[in-house]
Formats: structure tokens, C-alpha cells, sequence
């Protein structure tokens, strides 16, 4: 089980140099791994129901060797004999421990949106968005784009942190990166268009599950980092702005057509006091989603800039949250 040190340093060193493409990462090797067996798996299914065999196989190939090399990994170093030893057990467990943690990278890529929508290249702030989002951004107002980051940003932060933070903390390294294998099979296969209704199915509902408990931890965290967020912003509306991402989340969260994403979203929109969601583009074709959130008085492009500089502080300050009560429950655990 990974420490409280070891944590820290790793969200640390997370917040230092994210993932840089020049050091081996393992969600790019899942990535491979899946993309080989896919490529394996495809040609022997010819009808729906071989090809959610065939999907479940592919969840399967991925997720055990994930489990088992990453166990593997982490008792041959805890053989190695000496400080040498210690010391490169220490380095490996944190450096793979900061690659299932995605803060740096999640703010950044909002950030970057963001900033182009401030100094007014709308097709930057288009492009830089197409990077993090799978709609169609080509023709989104400046309003819709920051909408969208936003919407990116909250959900992100489920999946990328607070979810495989989760499974740090209950069953340490293995389990986080048995997550991040789930969460690539289903940013990978898991849609539902001709060519994966069938054979991603088992990888979007195995998604579903392992999100379902961190998407509303998320949530709860958002709401909680709105009221400190807002106690030193405005402090008499610490309370009120916390209420209500709270009451959004409750009353929204369940409209998003995933049965996690809409948590932690509701919550982001109620803490901003702006709508989210509605119909979005795909690949040229509408797909109809419902709104989460209310109209108010926050509906113009400038509004939603300003709102999403204070969803990135909110996100921050969840991430910080998150990070302090998983090490006070490490630290606990630790206690004699």
C-alpha cells in the first residue's frame, strides 16, 4: 500500500512535469495494448454478440496484465538489497504513482482555452478545445467554447484525479492503474456508434462502475472547495454559492446521459451559477442533451470567462482536498 509520503511527492512531481511524452507512460502502453488487441480480437467477430464476447475479452487481456505487471513491478523493487534499493523503490512507486494523477495536464489544457477565448482568437480557443473534448468545435460561439471547457474540466477531474486517487487509497498502485486501464478502454471503445455499440459495451459499463462512488466524491469535493473558494471571494455568499452547487447536484446530476458525468458537472454549474450542457455535434450529427443547471444572469461571453477562471480555482482547490483527506487516511491507517 503506498504511503502518505510517497503520495504527496507524486502529486508533487505531477505538478512539476505532467506527462511528458519523452518518459514511458503506462496509460500510452495501455493505449498500444489496446489498439493491438482490438486489431486481433475485430476479426474473429462477425455478428453483436461475438463482438461483446470479443469486447469483454479485449477488457480482459487489458486489465489483468495491468494488475499483474504492476504488482510484479513493485516486488522486485522491493527486493533490491540496500539504500540503492530503497531508494529506487521510492523513485519507481512515485513516478507511477503521479502518472495515474492528471492535474497538471487537466488545468493546463483548460487553461489554454481559456486564455485564448480572453485574448480573443476564437479559432485557437476552437482548436486548443478540439484537443480535450470529442464534440465538434468548429463552429462554437466564445460562450460555447468556455461551456465546454468547463463541462471538460469537471468531468476531468473525476476521471483524471479524484477517481484514481480513490483507488490509490483503497487498493493502492495496482488497483489506480487497473483504473486508468478501464478509463482508456472506454475513452478508446467504450461509444456508442455503429462501430462500437457491441464491442465496447463491456468497457463502458465496467467505466460506469468504477466511476460511479469517485464521480460523486467529486462532486461532494466541488461543492465543499466552492464555499472556501467563495468564503474568500465574497464570504457572504460562502454559504449560498455552496448550497446551491449542492442542490444542482442533486437535482441535475442524473440528467447527463452518463450516469457519472453529470455529478461533479452539476456541481461545477451550480457552484458558477451558469447552464451546462444542451444538444452538442458529433461527427456533423446533434446529439440532444439535456440542460444541468439554471439560466441566470451569467449568459454572456464574458460572464462564462469569468466563470471559468473560478471553475479552474474550484477545480484546484478540489484537487487539494482531495489530495489532504486521502493522505490523512494513509497517515491513519499508519497509526499503531
Amino acid at each position: 500500500m503506498i504511503g502518505p509520503v510517497q503520495l504527496l511527492l507524486a502529486f508533487f512531481l505531477d505538478l512539476l512535469i505532467g506527462d511528458p511524452s519523452w518518459l514511458p507512460h503506462p496509460v500510452r502502453i495501455i493505449g498500444k495494448g489496446i489498439t493491438r488487441a482490438e486489431r486481433f480480437l475485430r476479426v474473429r467477430a462477425s455478428s453483436p454478440s461475438e463482438e461483446r464476447l470479443a469486447g469483454v475479452m479485449l477488457v480482459m487481456l487489458i486489465i489483468v496484465p495491468a494488475f499483474l505487471i504492476t504488482s510484479s513491478i513493485l516486488i522486485i523493487v522491493r527486493l533490491l538489497p540496500g539504500r540503492a534499493g530503497t531508494i529506487t523503490e521510492m523513485a519507481v512507486v512515485i513516478y507511477l504513482t503521479a502518472t495515474t494523477l492528471a492535474s497538471r495536464e487537466l488545468i493546463a489544457s483548460v487553461k489554454s482555452v481559456v486564455r485564448s477565448a480572453k485574448e480573443g482568437d476564437i479559432e485557437k480557443a476552437r482548436y486548443n478545445l478540439s484537443m480535450i473534448v470529442g464534440r465538434d468545435t468548429y463552429s462554437l460561439s466564445g460562450k460555447d467554447i468556455l461551456k465546454a471547457a468547463m463541462e471538460s474540466l469537471a468531468e476531468n477531474l473525476s476521471d483524471g484525479f479524484i477517481a484514481p486517487l480513490f483507488y490509490l487509497v483503497i487498493g493502492g498502485l495496482p488497483l489506480a492503474i487497473v483504473y486508468k486501464s478501464v478509463n482508456t478502454l472506454d475513452s478508446m471503445v467504450g461509444y456508442k456508434n455503429d462501430r462500437y455499440r457491441h464491442f465496447g459495451w463491456a468497457a463502458a459499463r465496467l467505466d460506469d462502475i468504477a466511476n460511479y462512488l469517485p464521480a460523486r466524491l467529486t462532486g461532494a469535493l466541488i461543492v465543499s472547495a466552492t464555499f472556501f473558494v467563495m468564503l474568500f471571494k465574497d464570504t457572504a455568499q460562502a454559504v449560498t454559492c455552496a448550497r446551491h452547487s449542492f442542490v444542482t447536484m442533486r437535482r441535475d446530476g442524473q440528467k447527463h446521459l452518463s450516469p457519472n458525468s453529470g455529478m461533479p458537472e452539476a456541481a461545477m454549474a451550480g457552484a458558477l451559477g451558469i447552464r451546462m450542457g444542451g444538444p452538442s455535434t458529433y461527427g456533423g450529427v446533434e446529439t440532444v442533451k439535456p440542460y444541468i443547471g439554471e439560466v441566470g444572469d451569467k449568459e454572456t461571453a464574458g460572464d462564462y470567462l469569468k466563470a471559468s477562471e473560478d471553475a479552474i480555482t474550484i477545480a484546484k482547490l478540489t484537487a487539494l482536498l482531495g489530495i489532504i483527506i486521502a493522505v490523512l487516511i494513509l497517515s491513519i491507517r499508519r497509526l499503531p
